[in-house]
């Protein structure tokens, strides 16, 4: 009896290890964390830049608010404006831009002071072809369609203002920027001289002493420069104009009928690089040119293909070679005055005038 008992509880401790099974499955579950990448924006300008004339005095060739096709160089004046069209794309979302701003600042990228905030365009579907000029690249990737909920489409247009604000030398760019701080500029930046200061420099003096009546009297020869900053590059088209000169003493002048010495006595001759007033059409046979009437530039009359110092062009819109300054440059003027017979009188009042348009 003890030992039969012995083998049942063996047997009975043997079955009391073995697993109870309640069902025919059987699962396990782990955690599980995704991280979505905050992406920087993407941004691409596209090639409808445009740089507009301002609208108080239109240039040569522009018209108030028209594209400033004469503009070479990179300055730009109080009114004028730069245009950029760009496209942005941020992978979180477009809902995840905060903004878009063009800024102006002493170094290339982001962070600069922000001038301008750029109007969004809604006029763009989902599915359209991307406007190619852009070149929306991400690494390898070329974009190709448009995706309203990634993308859109930016007017960004910054109008240089006031010399108080606006003056020297600055980087342009154009910046997007989403919620989390992250943000991009285009990668074409700019470097603008804004509002430089143009003025004219002459050297010398336009004195005629003891000229005989009934005679021609030739002036020293003066030289007028460009005078604008140093590095702006600002270029000058150079007229000239006059007025008639008075005795200011009471001196019973007479040249020759009248107390007034007539502007139409006076010619000049002028040389600026290959160019000469020989190179005029309106020069008579010594190669001197007649001054015109105008207390102000364009008034009484546009000075526009008549009071050019040097005129080489008869075409409308075109520049006169020889008649452009750059900063520093400078032409040679010499005056002659053809005096009337009677003629008495010391005539001290008056000007001629030189004007430099920054083209």
């Amino acid at each position: 009896m003890k030992k039969l008992f012995s083998i049942m509880a063996m047997a009975m401790l043997i079955l009391s290890v073995m697993p109870v099974v309640l069902g025919t499955d059987v699962g396990a579950g782990i955690g599980i964390e995704i991280v979505t990448e905050d992406y920087a924006p993407n941004i691409w300008a596209c090639d409808t830049r445009t740089v507009l004339d301002d609208n108080t005095e239109p240039g040569r060739v522009s018209a108030a608010g028209t594209e400033l096709t004469e503009r070479e160089n990179n300055y730009a004046f109080e009114g004028e404006q730069i245009e950029y069209k760009v496209l942005v794309k941020d992978k979180n979302g477009i809902q995840k831009i905060s903004d878009v701003f063009g800024t102006l600042g002493d170094v290339q990228g982001a962070g600069n002071d922000i001038e301008v905030n750029c109007v969004e365009d809604l006029a763009h579907v989902d599915g359209e072809t991307l406007d190619t000029s852009c070149n929306a690249r991400i690494l390898e990737e070329t974009l190709t369609t448009f995706d309203e909920d990634t993308m859109r489409y930016y007017t960004c247009t910054f109008t240089v203002e006031t010399a108080d604000s606006h003056y020297g030398e600055y980087w342009y760019t154009v910046e997007a920027e989403d919620l989390d701080g992250l943000s991009s500029t285009v990668d074409e930046n700019e470097y603008w001289y804004l509002n430089p200061t143009i003025a004219l420099s002459i050297d010398g003096d336009l004195t005629f002493d003891d000229v005989r009546p009934g005679t021609q009297s030739y002036s020293s020869t003066l030289l007028v420069g460009n005078d604008a900053d140093d590095g702006s590059g600002v270029l000058l088209d150079m007229f000239i104009s006059g007025t008639d000169f008075y005795d200011s003493a009471s001196s019973g002048a007479a040249c020759p009928s009248s107390n007034v010495l007539e502007l139409s006595n006076f010619d000049y001759y002028a040389t600026s690089g290959a160019y000469s007033s020989a190179d005029d059409a309106r020069a008579d046979t010594e190669n001197y040119v007649g001054i015109g009437y105008a207390t102000g530039f364009n008034n009484p009359t546009p000075f526009y293909g008549a009071f050019e110092v040097i005129q080489t062009t008869a075409v409308a819109g075109e520049y006169s070679n020889g008649n452009v300054l750059t900063p520093g440059a400078e032409m040679a003027v010499t005056f002659r005055l053809d005096l009337p017979e009677p003629c008495n009188g010391d005539f001290d009042t008056g000007s001629i005038n030189f004007w430099g348009e920054a083209i």
